[in-house]
């Protein structure tokens, strides 16, 4: 027999169904970004991850593909765009300028294909 146990919040008496070990992890930026695209465009879809009790798997998930792939291209866009150290250390304003360019484009790439897809 399964023992339930209960947690007083006011007047009332609830079921404390605890955390699965998915739920105990904290979610970051990609993660909430999508939780919250599910909650607004797609409740259909959110709905039925929270009850079949995988919508924190599927966060995780994606927060870990999405950091993944922003490394990835990360160390693959200044190669292929020509953001060397050379340039750091010629002109530190301009690697820093393309660094960030290069950051918003690998950041719109990830939600375009991961977050709101």
């Amino acid at each position: 027999m399964i023992e339930l146990n209960y947690k007083r919040i006011g007047d009332y008496l609830l079921l404390d169904l605890g955390l699965t070990d998915a739920e105990k992890l904290p979610l970051g930026k990609y993660g909430l970004l999508r939780q919250r695209y599910l909650e607004e465009n797609r409740p259909g879809l959110y709905t039925r991850l929270v009850l079949s009790g995988k919508l924190m798997e599927h966060l995780q998930e994606i927060e870990r593909t999405a950091q993944s792939r922003f490394d990835s291209l990360m160390s693959q866009l200044p190669v292929q765009m020509g953001v060397t150290e050379e340039l750091k250390a010629q002109d530190p304003m301009a690697w820093v300028q393309r660094m960030n360019a290069l950051q918003a484009q690998a950041e719109e790439m990830i939600l375009s294909e991961l977050i709101y897809a």
